[in-house]
């Protein structure tokens, strides 16, 4: 028997992120997933070490490898257009869950159950996924850097309202990443480097 999902789960790096706006790089859900995977990972451990937290490092890893992995079916929403207003919000969430379950269709029955965790949202991770979102918003805005260095006024809305986004957020690990880790993305290479 031949199973699609795997294929499918490889066209994240056709999926580029950011369609509404000029972008000095292209970034695609596959790459954006893997800068939420490091960063996810990263606040686990900072939870686990500085705040005594029992965090499963790999498990939140694995969530956010593939907590985008519906698009290679809707394609990348805009963020202005998916929070709208709550009917998009939430037709788009139905959206989402259709694709997950058509993504699992693509799975043999055996291996179904090992990847439902990854396209519906159990209990038992709450507080995991609460670190991916996290992680999902400093990739924004260290995308919003990335861009504003090169010189892209495009982006320069998009930064400040990335910022304010992280500096709302009330999680500890999230403090100590900005605090620790964040001003890093606004060096240059030789400036990490001397």
């Amino acid at each position: 028997m031949s199973s699609n999902f795997f294929a499918m789960v490889n066209r994240m790096k056709l999926i580029d992120r950011w369609a509404l706006m000029r972008n000095t790089s292209k970034e695609n859900i596959a790459e954006h997933s893997h800068s939420v995977a490091v960063i996810a990972h990263a606040l686990a451990l900072i939870g686990n070490k500085k705040f005594q937290k029992s965090y499963n490092t790999e498990r939140v890893c694995l969530l956010a490898l593939y907590h985008d992995t519906t698009e290679v079916i809707t394609g990348d929403m805009p963020t202005p257009v998916k929070y709208y207003n709550s009917d998009i919000k939430n037709v788009y969430k139905d959206i989402e869950h259709t694709a997950g379950e058509r993504l699992l269709s693509m799975l043999p029955d055996e291996f179904k159950d090992d990847y439902v965790p990854l396209f519906e949202r159990q209990e038992e991770d709450k507080e995991l996924w609460v670190l991916v979102k996290a992680a999902d918003k400093i990739s924004a805005l260290i995308k919003c850097i990335e861009e504003r260095r090169m010189g892209n006024l495009e982006f320069e809305k998009a930064l400040e309202a990335q910022e304010k986004m992280i500096d709302e957020i009330q999680l500890d690990e999230v403090r100590y990443f900005k605090e620790n880790f964040l001003d890093g993305y606004y060096l240059t290479l030789d400036e990490h480097t001397k």
